[in-house]
């Protein structure tokens, strides 16, 4: 998977997607690669895609407002600096997001994570480390896991 993602977010099988992988400019591909690939290794159905919370705002909402009427179940969601697009994602849709803070030249990262760590009250981001990519993937997964599915139970089983 050396492709960098484009704009809207692409599917990276077949199989209709389940997680989003998305992040706020092609530069985070190199890290956010990491969750797509990990989710891939589970066979869990993934898309890849740049939607920018400060360059594309509106089609920024309307792709999380839309997400769960597209069968995605869990939004991953990686930016660096100033880091706002795991929390306006949270923010707009019902589903679980989990925020990548993306390290930068500055600050090595405070940034990213302080952004997407300290969002109010209401407007829950599971957050993993710096560049992380690939702990969002699993938790990604083992959120789809939780389900009592044949799907859940193929995850459990592949993640134990």
């Amino acid at each position: 998977m050396t492709a960098t993602p484009q704009t809207p977010a692409q599917p990276l099988q077949d199989d209709a997607p389940v997680v989003s992988v998305v992040m706020g400019s092609d530069s985070d591909w190199p890290v956010m690669s990491a969750a797509a690939e990990a989710l891939r290794e589970l066979d869990v159905p993934v898309e890849v895609g740049v939607v920018s919370a400060h360059r594309m705002p509106h089609e920024m909402v309307e792709f999380g407002a839309r997400a769960h009427e597209r069968g995605i179940r869990v939004i991953v969601a990686g930016a660096g600096g100033a880091a706002h697009l795991p929390g306006m994602l949270a923010a707009v849709t019902p589903l679980p997001v989990i925020g990548v803070p993306v390290k930068l030249k500055s600050l090595d990262g405070m940034d990213s994570l302080l952004s997407i760590v300290q969002m109010p009250a209401g407007v829950p981001v599971a957050t993993v480390s710096i560049d992380g990519a690939r702990n969002a993937g699993l938790l990604a997964a083992r959120i789809l896991a939780s389900a009592d599915t044949a799907e859940g139970d193929r995850l459990r089983a592949a993640l134990a």
